[in-house]
């Protein structure tokens, strides 16, 4: 607990005025001032009461001492190519009552940790070096003052020197040595082609390897890490220890990774994970996960898999998974969903227990200057909202850079809390090996081109120092360069028979990336649905429930008892239940998604009295799997991307994300474009993430009708999604457990109901869950085939239309036909379905979206291919969802449904208020007559 008091250094002008009164007159104060001022003056040394203003000078050390702590980074040597900055207004003496008289005098210095007493210029230097020198900190941004204190025990007694013995120094060295070289290789065997090179930031891998290196000393098993293109070669070669031929082989035009499928990614977007083996002897797991070029988008993933890691080791202090993320300084500042995962950092459902960011800071964003990609001081200044420290250090002084990559990694593991480090350094060629930086920066490549590398300053410091002899230098840079030339050779043979990433092995063994149409059974046992409603519909004998929710689950136990039909929420409910049963762990989260968007869910019951919530889900069985459920923050990117990386490492459980409204998702296309539907296509990684997305017309506007599925059959290819629209509860049932019954994992994209949750008629018999499974089509059971002249395609909640009307007509001439899984397309199945219709005259797609929305563009030229002239029956494109007018939607659905039903193929709808008298005053009509013509064309 944090306990708020006057005496800090907010309120110092306060306290010296009141000081001053109590001087004059003692009665004039607060008695607790007096006893405050009392203690203070005895708490004097006896050779300072007599000074004439000592009161007055020891309160000016003190907040001397406390804007040193402030501001100290304004006047660190931080930029390698600027001029050091050694004055400060605010850190001026005059500041503080204090002048260069006062140089030589002693104070109780006992505030500054280490330091009980000195003179004031012995204090200044202090204060110099701990804050002002290679390394800037700040953290009095902090409200918690245990933090502060416990950052101040650390830093001030040593002044934040490394202090490092021989050894440690050399392995920095060689760790440069290794990058330099490593880079300069590159550029000059394979001249032309893009690295994203990390020179003039080669500290980086030393400052990683620190981490690396006291993370499994502390006991660390693992560090997943996520990073942009930048120096990412260099990770991948120096700190995971990629080999250097598979890296090699990449650059070469022999390289056929045969065994990989998929399309593959760009070498400097690729993932790979390595067991390694420290210095002390201790292992360590290294896993780099693959990244688009949407700079940040990988940092949600990361968290996402680290949580599910830490799941995984049952690590619920969160110190043995550790997230590291590696940003560029343009991209920390610029990108949304850097605050969106700092916002994730300390939240119940998405905490890893702290992220050390690292920022590769070039002081550019490909062309443009910090002064035009940033309204902040620094770029980590949006770091400063989850109140953590920042570590600014320069990159020219690689033992100030381990030295604070160390300290950080003790915070995070001390205060569970996020950490950053800001590596000032510089690109010393432009953003990719192609591009001339001089065009747009030529003062700072002035600068750049004449400066010598990170590698020799050191060397020569350390040789100054008498660490290190010019002929040991030279020794290990011919022994580096000699090796990577002898596997250079060996490439240009042939490619590395084991090129290639290996994603179904450790949990995801058994288990393959082939899509198969086979049948899973998905039903689950009468009793087992029984044990699971037991769970549902009872609580804790003290637990106040709030009555409407009592009457519900009374309702739903009575339900299954009289094997009533049951709803949409229940059939979730139920799904879930046989799955923890099952031992399949589920996970489910998203904006209000314990109580459902719809109030449907209620997932978790809250005590009318307590506020205290309730599980009913994990009170099934001693032996169920778990159950969790979170309201996530307000952000669809970060929180979508937390769950895709969730699901890369948790094969074995349903994760669950959902929309509050479909076209929610529409914020985190970033995560569904670059990742949800490509992954495996670029990287060979599979997930079997669940997206939930409510969807449906109900004249309630634009926003939140449409959850864009045309979107997502458009991203659909090679199998690497499932996009499904189910009708009934039943099928929701069986294709939520078909996610987890079937040998392999692939996204799935759900359209999910509104006002069908309540719907009378949009109900199923519990004897469809205990029997059978998902149907990717359902025919029309109800039809006669002989009689049909009219057959309907149709998807989603306008089958509920459809079928209403069909029932009030009496039309017995009408069959519809439900696609319930778009993609992977259901083929067979659906010409199975369709061959019973020999009679039928008239097909036609029946939709509630417009015309260029929705599956229409998806089923036509397939159905067109499978022999089966289909016309559209439906709204009339247009550019938003959704008419803004109820009273226009129920005119357009019941004209939509009329025409499949009753009236000519194919009619095209537009949002109307009266009816049309002629082409003159409604000419929209003539639009929709020559659509209709071009439709016909194309068809015959």
């Amino acid at each position: 607990m944090i306990r708020a008091t006057p005496a800090t250094r907010w309120n110092l002008d306060a306290i010296e005025s009141a000081y001053r009164r109590w001087h004059e007159d003692p009665a004039s104060v607060d008695e607790s001032w007096r006893f405050f001022f009392e203690g203070f003056e005895l708490g004097l040394d006896h050779h300072l009461a007599p000074m004439t203003g000592a009161p007055r000078c020891e309160t000016g050390v003190i907040r001397l001492i406390e804007a040193y702590r402030d501001l100290g980074h304004f006047i660190a040597r931080l930029d390698p190519l600027s001029e050091v900055r050694t004055t400060h207004p605010l850190l001026e003496l005059s500041q503080f009552g204090l002048d260069e008289e006062d140089l030589g005098r002693t104070f109780d210095t006992s505030p500054f940790v280490g330091l009980p007493q000195a003179t004031l210029e012995q204090l200044l230097a202090a204060l110099r070096e701990t804050y002002s020198r290679t390394i800037g900190v700040e953290y009095m941004h902090i409200q918690d003052t245990r933090i502060r204190q416990w950052l101040q025990e650390r830093m001030e007694p040593r002044r934040n020197q490394p202090n490092f013995e021989r050894g440690k120094k050399l392995r920095i060295l060689r760790q440069l040595h290794y990058t330099e070289l490593f880079e300069r290789f590159l550029h000059a065997r394979f001249v032309g082609q893009k690295r994203f090179s990390l020179e003039g930031s080669e500290t980086l891998i030393p400052l990683v390897e620190g981490i690396v290196e006291k993370a499994a000393e502390g006991g660390v098993r693992e560090i997943i890490l996520g990073m942009a293109h930048r120096g990412r070669l260099n990770v991948l070669a120096n700190i995971l220890r990629k080999p250097y031929e598979e890296i090699f082989a990449e650059f070469e035009e022999n390289y056929l990774p045969d065994s990989k499928d998929g399309d593959g990614d760009v070498k400097y977007h690729l993932g790979f994970s390595s067991q390694r083996v420290t210095i002390s002897g201790k292992p360590i797991h290294l896993s780099l996960t693959p990244n688009p070029s949407h700079l940040e988008a990988v940092d949600p993933v990361v968290e996402g898999r680290t949580r599910a890691k830490q799941f995984l080791f049952g690590d619920t202090e969160r110190t043995l998974g550790i997230p590291l993320l590696i940003h560029g300084d343009a991209a920390f500042a610029g990108q949304g969903l850097v605050a969106e995962t700092l916002n994730l950092s300390q939240l119940a459902g998405y905490t890893t227990g702290g992220t050390i960011h690292v920022i590769v800071n070039n002081q550019i964003g490909f062309t443009t200057a910090p002064a035009d990609a940033r309204s902040t001081t620094y770029c980590t200044d949006v770091a400063k909202m989850i109140q953590v420290p920042i570590f600014h250090v320069n990159g020219e002084d690689p033992e100030a850079a381990v030295y604070v990559a160390e300290l950080a990694l003790e915070f995070r593991q001390t205060f569970k809390k996020d950490v950053v480090i800001d590596l000032y350094g510089y690109r010393r060629l432009g953003h990719n090996e192609g591009d001339e930086p001089a065009f747009t920066q030529p003062l700072m490549y002035n600068k750049i081109k004449s400066r010598p590398t990170v590698t020799e300053v050191y060397t020569e410091q350390l040789i100054m120092q008498g660490d290190l002899t010019v002929d040991e230098t030279e020794a290990l840079v011919n022994k580096f360069h000699a090796k990577l030339q002898s596997v250079l050779e060996e490439v240009k043979a042939g490619p590395p028979a084991h090129v290639g990433m290996h994603g179904f092995s450790g949990r995801w063994k058994g288990l393959t990336s082939r899509y198969s149409h086979a049948i899973a059974e998905t039903g689950a046992p009468y009793d087992a649905l029984g044990v699971v409603t037991q769970a549902l519909t009872h609580v804790p004998e003290q637990f106040a429930m709030h009555p409407k929710i009592a009457r519900q689950l009374e309702a739903r136990r009575e339900e299954f008892e009289q094997r009533k039909p049951l709803d949409w929420a229940f059939a979730e409910a139920l799904a879930f239940g046989t799955l923890l049963l099952e031992g399949v762990p589920v996970r489910l989260s998203g904006q209000d998604s314990r109580r459902g968007t719809f109030s449907q869910r209620h997932a978790v019951l809250y005590d009318a009295r307590t506020g205290e919530p309730y599980y009913p889900l994990n009170a099934i069985s001693p032996e169920q799997a778990p159950f969790t459920a979170y309201d996530s923050l307000l952000s669809e990117a970060g929180v979508l991307g937390f769950e895709f990386g969730y699901s890369l490492d948790a094969p074995d459980a349903l994760v669950l994300w959902e929309a509050q409204f479909g076209d929610f998702a529409n914020g985190a296309q970033v995560i569904i474009d670059q990742f949800i539907v490509c992954s495996e296509s670029k990287w060979q990684r599979d997930s079997g993430l669940v997206m939930l997305l409510p969807h449906g017309y109900e004249g309630q506007g634009p926003e939140h009708s449409n959850a864009r599925l045309e979107r997502y059959l458009q991203l659909s290819a090679e199998d690497n999604i499932q996009v499904c629209y189910p009708t009934t509860p039943a099928q929701y049932f069986h294709v939520l457990r078909r996610q987890m019954k079937r040998n392999f994992r692939k996204p799935l994209i759900l359209m999910t109901p509104k006002s069908l949750l309540r719907h009378k008629a949009a109900v199923s018999p519990i004897d469809q869950l205990i029997a059978g499974h998902f149907e990717d089509i359902i025919d029309d059971s109800a039809a006669d085939p002989e009689k049909i002249r009219r057959a309907l395609f149709c998807s989603g909640k306008v089958y509920y239309d459809l079928f209403e009307r069909r029932a009030k007509e009496g039309r017995e001439d009408v069959a519809i036909v439900r696609v319930e899984q778009f993609y992977p397309f259901p083929y067979d199945l659906l010409r199975q379905a369709l061959a019973r219709y020999a009679n039928a005259r008239e097909w036609g797609w029946v939709q509630e979206e417009s015309m260029n929305m929705g599956g229409w563009t998806f089923m036509e030229p397939r159905l067109r291919e499978m022999g089966w002239p289909v016309k559209y029956v439906g709204r009339d494109k247009s550019a938003s969802p959704a008419t803004g007018s109820r009273k226009v939607h129920l005119r357009e659905q019941e004209y939509l449904v009329e025409a499949a039903i009753s009236g000519s193929i194919p009619r095209l709808v537009r949002a109307v208020e009266t009816p049309a008298t002629d082409e003159a005053a409604m000419p929209w009509q003539a639009d929709a007559e020559h659509e209709r013509e071009k439709v016909e064309t194309q068809l015959r």
